[in-house]
């Protein structure tokens, strides 16, 4: 199951969470990709949140993204810095590239959209696939504890006078077998007091146990399976860490 980013959640996502905007994901990636020594790629870039900043610090860094809204606000952030587009509309099950990449980076538990074990499975042997010798996957999950913490929220954004966009955030469901979660996200555009648009997004989840990862990457090729609690690399996740970062190489 893959959850799709239509034209009011882009737009909402790409208010909430603006180019630069940081959740410690930022600096821990800028910091674990110093001194890389070829292309990084980013799936699932999204608005280029992380993205563009890379970008502006030297990086050769390339993305791609299910969501073709996505790809655009990313395409225009990147356009207002004079910066480079190398940008494709991709999924995580079919995309491709000719070359290998020295660092694959996944922040913000974007491979935790893949719900499917199988399909996740394969996905992270294209990663490996996709990688030089000696080269890092490097992704985040969020921990079990803050996944089951969280049950719904309305939150609204002004867009200007008059004009407001809203999303309203159920848990539906938890599958213990699948390890998954479902919420219903509906997102509404208003202007004066009138619905000018709506979408319904069902949204699926899956969480990961610590070692099961850790096992999951080292069956997919990978050595050197580093896990690390709240982007304090080398720190060993403890209770209470809201994200789990890993990190991975290609033999």
């Amino acid at each position: 199951m893959h959850n799709r980013y239509g034209k009011l959640a882009s737009w909402v996502y790409h208010l909430d969470k603006p180019i630069g905007h940081s959740f410690g994901d930022q600096e821990y990636y800028r910091q674990r990709l110093t001194g890389c020594d070829g292309a990084v790629l980013e799936p699932a870039v999204g608005n280029g949140r992380i993205f563009v900043p890379l970008l502006e610090a030297g990086l050769a860094i390339e993305g791609f993204d299910a969501s073709q809204d996505m790809i655009e606000y990313c395409q225009q952030e990147c356009l207002k810095r004079r910066l480079p587009t190398p940008l494709t509309c991709q999924t995580f099950d079919n995309f491709h590239y000719e070359r290998r990449f020295a660092a694959i980076i996944l922040p913000a538990g974007s491979f935790q959209l893949i719900t499917d074990t199988t399909s996740a499975m394969a996905v992270l042997k294209r990663f490996h696939d996709h990688l030089l010798p000696g080269g890092r996957l490097i992704l985040d999950i969020d921990s079990i504890e803050s996944i089951m913490e969280d049950s719904g929220s309305a939150r609204s954004w002004v867009v200007k006078e008059n004009e407001l966009l809203t999303l309203i955030s159920q848990r539906a469901g938890i599958d213990h077998i699948r390890q998954t979660t479902l919420s219903h996200l509906r997102y509404e555009h208003w202007r004066d007091g009138a619905l000018l648009g709506t979408e319904l997004d069902l949204f699926h989840l899956r969480w990961w146990g610590v070692a099961e990862l850790a096992f999951a990457l080292r069956e997919a090729g990978f050595v050197d399976v580093v896990a690390s609690g709240d982007y304090q690399h080398g720190r060993p996740p403890r209770q209470g860490d809201q994200i789990i970062s890993f990190e991975a190489t290609r033999r």
